[in-house]
C-alpha cells in the first residue's frame, strides 16, 4: 500500500526538488490539491484528512497557518515534516536532523511533527555539535561562521536575477547580524553564546561551503586540528551521508561537486606553526541542505527505504 504525500507548497524550490526525488518511488503517492483550490482552507483540510503525511514547502507564516490547520483536524491529521524555518526551534517539533546525536534517528521515526533543517544551519551544526559535546570547543567560545549559496538557496526572485545578468557575482548579505537560521544553530549545536554568521551568496546555481575559524590558543587544553577532525569522525563512523574527509595538500576546495547528491563533507584543516584550524562543510544547499534532508526525514517518519 502506498503511503500518501502532500506537498503544500510543491511549486518553490524545496519543493520541487522533494516532489522530483519521490516521483520515482514505487511507494509514494503524490496528492495535490486542483490550482483552483490551492488557497481554500476547506478543500485543504479535506485533503489533509486524507493523506499520511504532509510537507510544509511554505513561507513562514503560511507554514504556521496550515500547521495550525492540520492541529485542528485531531485524530484525522496527517504527520507533518515542515521545511520551512517556522518551527526549527518550536516547542512539540523534533529537529530533523537525524545525525545530530543518539537517539535523533529514533525521536524522527516516532515524531508527529518533525522541522527539516535549514542549509546553513546543517553545515554548521554538523561541524559544531560533536566538537561542543567533546568539550573540544567550549559552549560559550565567541564564533564567526563564514558561509557561501549557491543561489538556488534565494528562491524564486533571486534565482531569475541571476539567471538573467542581473544580480552580482558575489555578494554578502543580511549584514544587520540577524540571519533566521542562528536562533537553530544556537540551540541544536548547544551554544551559549550567540555566533556572528555572515552568509553568502554566489553566481553559480547550488553547493554550499559554511566554514568556521578557530585559534587553537584561544581554546581550553591546547587542542590540534587532528583532535577536531578525530571527535567528528568519531560522531559520523556510521553515518551513510556524513564523512570527514582528512587535510591533504590542496588549498582550495570548491562547491559544488555534491550538487545533486544527499552527501555531506567536514574537512579540517589545521597551521600548527599558528596555532590555527578551518573547520568547512561542504554540501548541496538544495540537496542535504534541503530537500534531500527532507526525503531522508520523510523516508524515517514512514519507514520507508528511498534515496534522497
Amino acid at each position: 500500500m502506498s503511503a500518501r504525500i502532500f506537498i503544500d507548497g510543491q511549486s518553490g524550490t524545496t519543493g520541487l526538488g522533494i516532489a522530483e526525488r519521490l516521483a520515482a518511488i514505487p511507494a509514494i503517492e503524490l496528492v495535490r490539491l486542483p490550482e483552483e483550490k490551492r488557497k481554500d482552507p476547506a478543500a485543504k483540510a479535506a485533503l489533509l484528512r486524507e493523506v499520511d503525511l504532509a510537507i510544509l514547502c511554505l513561507p513562514d507564516a503560511a507554514a504556521k497557518e496550515s500547521a495550525a490547520l492540520v492541529a485542528e483536524l485531531g485524530q484525522s491529521a496527517p504527520r507533518l515534516l515542515d521545511a520551512s524555518s517556522a518551527h526549527r526551534v518550536a516547542p512539540g517539533w523534533v529537529y530533523g536532523f537525524p545525525e545530530l546525536a543518539d537517539g535523533q534517528t529514533e525521536k524522527i521515526r516516532s515524531a508527529a511533527r518533525v522541522s527539516n533543517p535549514g542549509c546553513y544551519a546543517t553545515g554548521a551544526i554538523a561541524l559544531l555539535r560533536p566538537l561542543v559535546d567533546a568539550g573540544l570547543v567550549p559552549a560559550d567560545h565567541p564564533l564567526t561562521i563564514n558561509a557561501v549559496s549557491g543561489y538556488s538557496g534565494g528562491g524564486k526572485t533571486m534565482i531569475v536575477d541571476y539567471e538573467s545578468g542581473i544580480a552580482p557575482d558575489f555578494e554578502l548579505y543580511a549584514l544587520g547580524l540577524e540571519h533566521k537560521h542562528v536562533p537553530e544553530i544556537v540551540a541544536h549545536a548547544r551554544l551559549a553564546r550567540r555566533p556572528i554568521f555572515v552568509p553568502s551568496v554566489g553566481n553559480f546555481a547550488q553547493g554550499m561551503l559554511v566554514s568556521i575559524p578557530l585559534f587553537l590558543d584561544a581554546l581550553p587544553g591546547g587542542p590540534k586540528a587532528a583532535d577536531f577532525a578525530a571527535a567528528l569522525a568519531a560522531r559520523y563512523v556510521e553515518s551513510e551521508f556524513i564523512r570527514v574527509l582528512a587535510a591533504d595538500s590542496q588549498d582550495r576546495l570548491e562547491a559544488q561537486s555534491l550538487n545533486g547528491s544527499n552527501a555531506l563533507e567536514l574537512h579540517v584543516y589545521g597551521n600548527e606553526a599558528h596555532r590555527q584550524a578551518l573547520l568547512v562543510a561542504k554540501f548541496d544547499n538544495l540537496g542535504k541542505g534541503a530537500s534531500g534532508a527532507a526525503v531522508q526525514n520523510l523516508g524515517l517518519m514512514l519507514g520507508l527505504d528511498v534515496a534522497p
